[in-house]
């Protein structure tokens, strides 16, 4: 079953590509925070991932070789929906929403997912850190705390990467202003 939008999808979507971080290469802050959460969760796969408007897109993966999905096979479509909660589906085989999916049907044969919303300060989830396994199972309530906590972290490391880029392109900028100031005195003072 496909995911309903969130209400706030337009905002969402902008916030996502304000970060600039689709379709970039792996990388191991990223990696980390995915090795981490399959060894919490005891899990084979682990993904960071980013949901746009057409699909959904891994940072970062363990124990998966796939780097998208369509988003409407996506399970983290719908975990985005409720931004401040882990969406747990014990048996993907039992649950409405994924019967038929793709994903649970064919390969990879998805059976149980859990995903800690990627959620700014905006309250604009992008994405999920979230956890697979081929079999069915249930997390306890620590592994849940300690998905959302690293989930928040990938977050963290979201924003202090887009506020570096903001702070370098503001010092270019006054460079390049300091120079043209620099290069009107000169002039100035060969008249």
């Amino acid at each position: 079953m496909k995911a309903a939008l969130p209400l706030n999808e337009a905002k969402r979507l902008a916030a996502l590509q304000s970060y600039d971080v689709l379709d970039t290469a792996a990388e191991v802050d990223f990696d980390d925070f995915a090795i981490l959460a399959s060894q919490i969760c005891q899990t084979p796969v682990a993904l960071v991932s980013l949901v746009d408007e057409n699909r959904q897109w891994f940072k970062s993966k363990v124990g998966l070789s796939a780097t998208e999905t369509p988003r409407d096979y996506a399970f983290c479509a719908h975990a985005i929906l409720i931004p401040n909660e882990v969406l747990e589906v014990r048996d993907a085989r039992l649950d409405a929403r994924f019967v038929d999916n793709p994903l649970v049907t064919d390969d990879p044969k998805i059976l149980f997912y859990a995903g800690a919303p990627l959620v700014t300060q905006d309250n604009c989830a992008l994405g999920t850190l979230c956890v697979i396994d081929f079999k069915p199972r249930e997390l306890s309530t620590e592994q849940k705390r300690a998905l959302q906590a690293l989930a928040r972290h990938v977050v963290t490391v979201l924003e202090l990467r887009q506020s570096l880029k903001q702070k370098k392109q503001s010092e270019e900028s006054l460079r390049e202003s300091e120079d043209r100031f620099q290069d009107l005195i000169e002039n100035a003072n060969d008249k």
